[in-house]
Order: C-alpha cells, then structure tokens, then sequence
C-alpha cells in the first residue's frame, strides 16, 4: 500500500472497448488488452498509483499518481490496441480507499466517480448523437471553466485522428513512438522525406500536436 495526504488528488482512467460484443475474436483482444497494460505499468510505474487491470472483460481501470502522463498512456493503449476503439474516462479527485498498488479494482472515491461519470457521458453522447464526438472526456472534483475547454480540445483531437488515412496514421504513430524527425521517419518506413512531410500536413499533423500540448499545460497550470 501506498500512503497519500487525505487531499491528494488522484487521477483515475476507466476505458473501455467500444462495441466489443461486436468483435469476431474477443478472447484474443482481451488478452492482447492484458498485455499492453502490463506493458504501461511496468513503463510508467513511477507515475502508477495503482496499477491498470481489466475489471469486467472488456472495461480496465488504472489510478495515477498525477495528470502527468495521462495522454502518454491513453495514446499508447489506443496505439497498440488500433483497429480496436476504445473510449476513455479520465477522473480528478480524491481516493477514498486505501491505495493497492497492484490494482484499480476496488478504488472508490470522487476521483472514481469522476471518471465513471466521464465515461458513462461519452456513452450517451454516442447514443444521443449517433456519431463519437470524442473518445475521451475528464471530470474533476471542483468547478473550473478550463474542464469544458479540454473536453472540447478532445473532440477536435478524435474529429483529426477520424480523418487520418491508413498511410498517415502510420507515419505519425511512428513518429509519435520514436519522437524524432522525418528524417528519422522514412528511414525507418523505407519512404521519401517530402512523402513524410506531405502526410503530416494533409493530416493536420501539428496542430493535433498543438492541441495535445496545450491539454498537457491547462492541466499542469491547475495543478493537476
């Protein structure tokens, strides 16, 4: 068990395989899930409360120590895990419960509620308007205006990936993977420099990168 001030604010994810009963081969995503969560906790487990474990099939739920590395981690598991969709409910708040290191399961507390809250809206939202706004949604504890301005920020980010093609998608990832240059890129993908360059801009490439740093900063200037 870890020990926290009865104030700290935990970050809690809840994700989610969206239409999963719809799946040809469920056991074999289940188990390429339970793979890449053990993946994300041993890579990031200095930022790891309580480890990510699946908890009803096809749900997994995971506690972070702070907002740090939220993006990192959700954009790693949908990477991984792609053509699978998956959706995300991201929750700020207090942990009730003493901390497992080992597992999500059993956390409760605001910071719990918050992110059951955020991905049961993400489901009616799907339900409500027929098309996904957004695969990802955060709630927190307290009022603060700048929450609204990161839910919006998340539906630009999914309305960009919806568009990317199968080409672009490649690229990008590889270079979201690596963190390097287009240089780098083709290299590695047996392709032209300009070919890089061309697809990052068809696919809106840098302002997706704009619009995740700018989640990143709202929430380090809130302290989260």
């Amino acid at each position: 068990m870890l020990c926290f001030s009865e104030n700290h604010l935990f970050v809690a994810i809840i994700g989610d395989i969206r239409n999963s009963r719809n799946i040809d081969d469920r056991k074999k995503i289940q188990n390429q899930l339970k793979i890449v969560l053990e993946n994300i906790n041993a890579k990031y487990q200095k930022d790891i409360a309580s480890k990510f474990v699946i908890t009803l099939g096809d749900e997994f739920q995971g506690v972070l120590v702070n907002s740090r590395q939220i993006l990192k981690i959700i954009e790693e598991i949908k990477m991984q895990l792609f053509p699978v969709e998956l959706r995300f409910g991201i929750g700020i708040g207090k942990i009730t419960t003493d901390m497992d290191t080992e597992m999500a399961l059993g956390a409760d507390g605001p910071g719990y509620y918050n992110a059951r809250n955020a991905i049961d809206k993400l489901k009616e939202n799907e339900k409500r308007n027929k098309t996904v706004l957004s695969d990802l949604r955060i709630d927190i504890d307290f009022n603060d205006a700048r929450v609204n301005l990161i839910n919006t920020i998340f539906e630009l980010i999914k309305t960009i990936e919806t568009n990317w093609t199968g080409r672009q998608r490649e690229i990008i990832w590889d270079m979201r993977k690596h963190q390097d240059g287009q240089i780098k890129v083709a290299e590695r993908l047996g392709i032209e420099q300009p070919t890089v360059q061309k697809a990052l801009a068809k696919a809106k490439y840098y302002v997706y990168v704009k619009t995740m740093q700018m989640v990143e900063d709202t929430l380090e200037e809130m302290n989260l």
